[in-house]
């Protein structure tokens, strides 16, 4: 299996590519703020056929760029229906201006074709499978993709802005809940194998396994707890 990933744009959003292998089809997630021209270059690269985007969530650093990279190649965008209005309305996902230079540089709206995610759902693109889990608490929409184990490679989570190396992501933003966030890691997450590989929406990867061990939030849901049992101050909660 090949996956390629960078970060793109002002909020270093991680853009991955998924194939089977270099030279076939693949399945690009999260295309944010200024990633097209890191999107083709990676198509470039690998010699990759674009099939389908899809997203985590609907927050800006991780859209901004599904309408030009789904009309460039004629492909379907996929997003739960809970966060499909941000598409097309991202202050209003934030509460608040992200600013006018910062809009300029951003097209806002829908591509042609747009299909949403249900929770449990298996999508079977460019031949590969992506387990969906609904996984509230950045925002109502938020969901992962999982993949099985495979020969090459252990099982992956692509987890958006629920779970990151050493953190979470914040849940102060329009939609976002705390207790439904730990009620997502406790779904989501803590059933996992050690071994799953945790590709996150923004900073590096880390493991299921890892983060059972140190990461406070999942500590304290695994521990059924309303503290760190380690006493730890919490970490800081990322994303946009």
């Amino acid at each position: 299996m090949l996956i390629a990933g960078f970060p793109a744009g002002a909020w270093g959003t991680n853009c991955y590519l998924v194939a089977p292998a270099a030279g076939e089809e693949c399945v690009i997630i999260d295309p944010g703020h200024q990633a097209a021209q890191g999107v083709e270059e990676t198509l470039k690269k690998h010699r990759l056929k674009p099939v389908a985007v899809v997203l985590t969530h609907g927050h800006i650093d991780h859209v901004a760029s599904v309408v030009p990279v789904c009309g460039a190649h004629d492909v379907p965008a996929w997003i739960h229906p809970e966060d499909r209005f941000m598409m097309s309305d991202p202050e209003k996902a934030l509460g608040r201006s992200i600013g006018m230079p910062l809009m300029g540089e951003l097209t806002i709206g829908e591509p042609d074709d747009v299909r949403e995610l249900a929770d449990g759902a298996a999508l079977k693109l460019a031949g590969m499978e992506f387990s969906v889990a609904h996984a509230p608490g950045h925002t109502k929409g938020s969901v992962t993709f999982r993949m099985p184990e495979s020969a090459d490679v252990p099982p992956v989570l692509f987890s958006g802005d629920l779970l990151f190396a050493g953190s979470i992501g914040r849940t102060d933003l329009p939609g976002g809940s705390h207790a439904e966030m730990l009620r997502s890691l406790a779904r989501v997450c803590l059933p996992l194998d050690d071994s799953t590989v945790v590709l996150s929406g923004h900073g590096s990867q880390t493991t299921i396994g890892r983060e059972r061990a140190t990461n406070p939030y999942l500590r304290e849901v695994a521990a059924g707890l309303g503290a760190d049992p380690s006493g730890a101050a919490p970490a800081p909660r990322r994303g946009m």
